[in-house]
């Protein structure tokens, strides 16, 4: 069996792909909620089993029935695949933030400025038109955890969002998802802005936490109180509402992150993790979310320790992970979940498994498993559809589905 491969000569590649891929129509958004019939001949719900020469009936943008082939409703266009999934939820991106041209109007993944940003929102930043939206769609992504990266100690805010490229506002799931950190090295940028030690970053977030603690206080006291968006949205960190996502790899930072996590009693997800590995018990017994750094990452600086078996070190362990394209500063500013999923799978993850680190893990991670990464009556209409075993290097993405709107194409990425 092939799996996909990371290739040097991306941008080519992406520029290529996105006349090809599986495309929004332009010109308008398309038919909302007309009713999609997708048959295919293994279906994943990821509720059960696969279920072999079946139907997905979707309507005003639900899935309304599933079932046997031979009893699907008559009268409505089918579209047909090999192999259809829930659409996939990449963990965490930064895509619609870092664009596809790499050049400093299109990457507002990071604000230098400041070292502790907090109130800086991912919707204000974000841009659902960019060719990499399109992209990532054009190979089974319809939901993106996605935002401001690492390279501070405090980046900015994360949303969710959906896919189909129209607007934010229309397409947006979850404004406020998390709030990042950055405990790894690129966090203590040399000779600029921000903390030069590991101490001084921990000493600092632990501080800004006690101000937004004092100022939270103050506020509940009084309304009178002067606003500051900074530690307004720390607040909501501190009252268990929104996460810490933290990029940390080396072992004692990750050490670092659940101090900080155990003091405050606030809920983090662990990004990056390279040498999570070293503390498995730890990681269990805290209970926390680990997004391993992608399989094809360089392992260099402080991933030099990292593993393309961190998936299945964190699967045997049962420390709750899902799979994330993450940041990435080389062209064309993503990586793939698919692929990273693929790769995964050829170091020891079932390929089950990692369809649920693709869809079921990180939808429970966001608290939206009512509504995606599955395919069950009622929940959102999204599927994947493709011509094959999705981790085969052959296999291309027929199209996506999104809410019962339909984008279909060859989203091969090649």
């Amino acid at each position: 069996m092939k799996f996909f491969t990371m290739t040097c000569p991306l941008l080519a590649v992406s520029l290529a792909a996105f006349a090809s891929s599986v495309r929004c129509q332009q010109g308008g958004a398309p038919a909302a909620h007309a009713p999609v019939l997708v048959v295919a001949e293994t279906l994943h719900t990821m509720t059960g089993p696969p279920r072999k020469n079946a139907f997905v009936l979707i309507k005003n943008g639900k899935i309304s029935a599933i079932g046997n082939a031979a009893n699907m409703p008559e009268g409505l266009e089918v579209t047909r695949c090999k192999v259809a999934t829930p659409g996939f939820l990449d963990a965490h991106s930064t895509v619609g933030l870092t664009g596809v041209l790499n050049v400093p109007h299109d990457q507002d993944q990071l604000e230098k400025s400041s070292p502790m940003q907090p109130e800086l929102r991912a919707l204000d930043a974000y841009h659902p038109r960019d060719p990499l939206v399109e992209w990532v769609r054009g190979l089974g992504v319809t939901t993106l955890h996605t935002g401001h990266g690492p390279g501070a100690l405090v980046s900015g805010q994360t949303m969710v969002i959906k896919t189909h490229g129209r607007s934010v506002d229309q397409d947006v799931v979850v404004p406020l998802a998390m709030v990042a950190v950055t405990l790894a090295d690129s966090g203590r940028p040399k000779g600029g802005k921000g903390p030069g030690t590991r101490a001084k970053s921990v000493a600092m977030l632990r501080e800004k936490l006690l101000k937004a603690k004092a100022y939270a206080a103050k506020r509940k006291r009084s309304e009178d109180t002067a606003i500051d968006l900074g530690l307004e949205t720390l607040a909501q960190v501190l009252a268990g509402d929104v996460p810490l996502l933290i990029t940390a790899h080396r072992a004692h930072d990750l050490a670092s992150a659940l101090r900080v996590a155990t003091e405050f009693g606030i809920q983090v997800v662990l990004d990056g993790a390279a040498e999570s590995y070293l503390m498995l018990p730890q990681l269990k017994k805290a209970g926390v979310w680990v997004l391993p750094h992608p399989a094809m990452a360089r392992t260099r600086g402080d991933l030099e320790n990292g593993t393309m078996e961190l998936a299945k070190l964190l699967f045997d362990a049962k420390v709750p992970f899902a799979i994330q394209s993450g940041y990435e500063a080389y062209v064309p500013k993503t990586r793939v979940v698919l692929w990273e999923a693929g790769i995964s799978v050829m170091h020891g993850l079932a390929s089950q498994d990692a369809l649920h680190a693709l869809t079921t893990s990180p939808a429970k991670m966001l608290g939206l498993s009512d509504r995606v990464g599955a395919l069950r009556v009622g929940m959102d209409g999204d599927l994947a559809m493709f011509d094959g075993d999705p981790f085969e290097y052959t296999t291309h993405c027929l199209g996506s589905v999104i809410d019962g709107v339909k984008y279909m194409g060859k989203g091969d990425g090649r």
